[in-house]
């Protein structure tokens, strides 16, 4: 009666320490079948085209090849010729030819070092007295050092706890030594590792920290010509202000107080916005050069076509005169657009289209593939002076726009940028109006 539970608890225990092992083995396995973090090759040293990586362990693993059948053959020919050469070759192959594979695939050349030396555990007592011939060994740890320099901490434990498990059953008298030697590969290992992220964390912030200044740079410099902008139309304010009452004979007083208000009131804003905004501005920035427009198309395209950039210009809808601001966009989107043209893709035709709709100013850049990849680009091509995709998405974005920005299936590449203008500001001539016609104010002015 008492039988049956005695051999359900026994199988239990067994199916719990089996699932144990799985557990246990399930980073080993993931660690066979994947590469680990893969090293960055392209900052490895090269001679003639070579990886030197690579060579050392080609150039290891046929000395460790050489070695051991050496160290084999020697105490195989004290004993007489105990064992064929082909055996003790193959087994020294087998122990060093996963080398090859470190580079690639760590974790499995790790495990077939392992496999490996288990293997020859038999031979090498009885031709070494030893468990494993020192050319695994040496195998082995290298193999192991790259685990824990390539994988996370579960496979690196997993790897460390059997080189150990395995050092002390075949040396028990030694299992401090043992101990130390399988851990310095584990610890160097680690610590290579450690210092790869640092290194990729650093690079990462760098990058960031390259692409937030550029956002701010570019943050900065439209805030500058934004700052000319408002100022001029505040100055206009505050003059026609200043004019208004001597065009009407006898103003009336109420009249005169309410321009007179108008002209402080323009000032101060004025004031304010130097305070506030003039800070921005370095030695070196222009103070009284009027900001350019879309009304200098032809300009930049004239200085594309001087730079050797074939472009065709295509303007569709009824031009209208533009607020400043997004005229001032719409050129230094056009004039960077271009100039990355001339840059990424020199020789390449480039096409302009500028269309003129009810409530939006659309500009579309498509340039081809470059027809002259080795060719310095044109020094007219530095004249676009921003930050590329960054500053054109921001000048978009401040008029409430999109930019979209990607590469056509023939190579080439686009750019397209939505600007609305028609509710940001008031357009040059204001349409007509019954209540202008009467005297009264319109809504727009209200």
């Amino acid at each position: 009666m008492s039988t049956a539970p005695a051999g359900n608890d026994q199988a239990t225990r067994l199916r719990a320490g089996g699932s144990r092992v799985l557990r246990a083995l399930g980073p080993l396995g993931r660690a066979v079948r994947t590469a680990g973090e893969p090293p960055d090759r392209s900052r490895r040293p090269r001679r003639f085209g070579i990886d030197l990586v690579v060579a050392f362990d080609v150039v290891l693993t046929l000395s460790l090849l050489g070695a051991g059948y050496g160290e084999f053959d020697a105490a195989n020919i004290k004993l007489g010729r105990e064992y064929p050469n082909f055996t003790l070759l193959f087994l020294t192959a087998l122990m060093t030819l996963p080398l090859l594979l470190r580079d690639r695939r760590p974790g499995l050349a790790w495990t077939l070092t392992v496999l490996s030396c288990l293997c020859s555990v038999g031979v090498a007592r009885d031709l070494l007295h030893a468990p494993f011939l020192t050319a695994g060994v040496v195998a082995l740890f290298y193999c192991l050092y790259t685990v824990a320099a390539r994988y996370d901490r579960p496979i690196t434990t997993a790897g460390w706890v059997i080189c150990l498990a395995l050092g002390s059953a075949f040396l028990p008298q030694n299992a401090v030594g043992v101990a130390i030697l399988v851990s310095m590969p584990v610890l160097l290992g680690i610590n290579v590792r450690a210092r790869r992220n640092a290194q990729h964390e650093l690079v990462e912030q760098r990058q960031r920290h390259e692409e937030e200044r550029a956002v701010l740079e570019e943050r900065q410099r439209i805030a500058r010509e934004l700052h000319d902008v408002v100022a001029h139309h505040m100055s206009v304010i505050a003059i026609h202000a200043e004019a208004a009452p001597y065009k009407v004979a006898d103003p009336p007083a109420e009249l005169a107080e309410s321009f007179a208000d108008i002209r402080s009131s323009a000032l101060e804003g004025l004031t304010e916005l130097r305070r506030i905004l003039g800070v921005l501005r370095t030695e070196h920035d222009p103070q009284t050069v009027p900001q350019p427009g879309l009304d200098r198309l032809d300009e930049i395209v004239a200085s594309a076509r001087n730079g050797g950039v074939s472009v065709t210009t295509t303007v569709s809808g009824a031009p209208a005169p533009l607020p400043q601001g997004v005229s001032l966009s719409a050129y230094r989107i056009l004039q960077e657009a271009l100039s990355n043209a001339m840059k990424h893709a020199p020789g390449a035709s480039v096409e302009v289209g500028v269309a003129y709709g009810r409530n939006a100013l659309t500009l579309r850049v498509v340039n081809g593939p470059g027809s002259a990849p080795g060719r310095e680009p044109s020094p007219v091509a530095a004249a676009g002076g921003g930050h590329g995709l960054v500053g054109m998405r921001e000048r978009a974005a401040m008029l409430g726009g999109e930019l979209v920005a990607e590469p056509t299936p023939d190579g080439g590449f686009a750019v397209t940028a939505t600007l609305p203008w028609a509710a940001t500001a008031h357009r040059g001539t204001p349409p007509r109006d019954p209540a202008r016609r009467r005297g009264g104010p319109t809504e727009r002015e209200t």
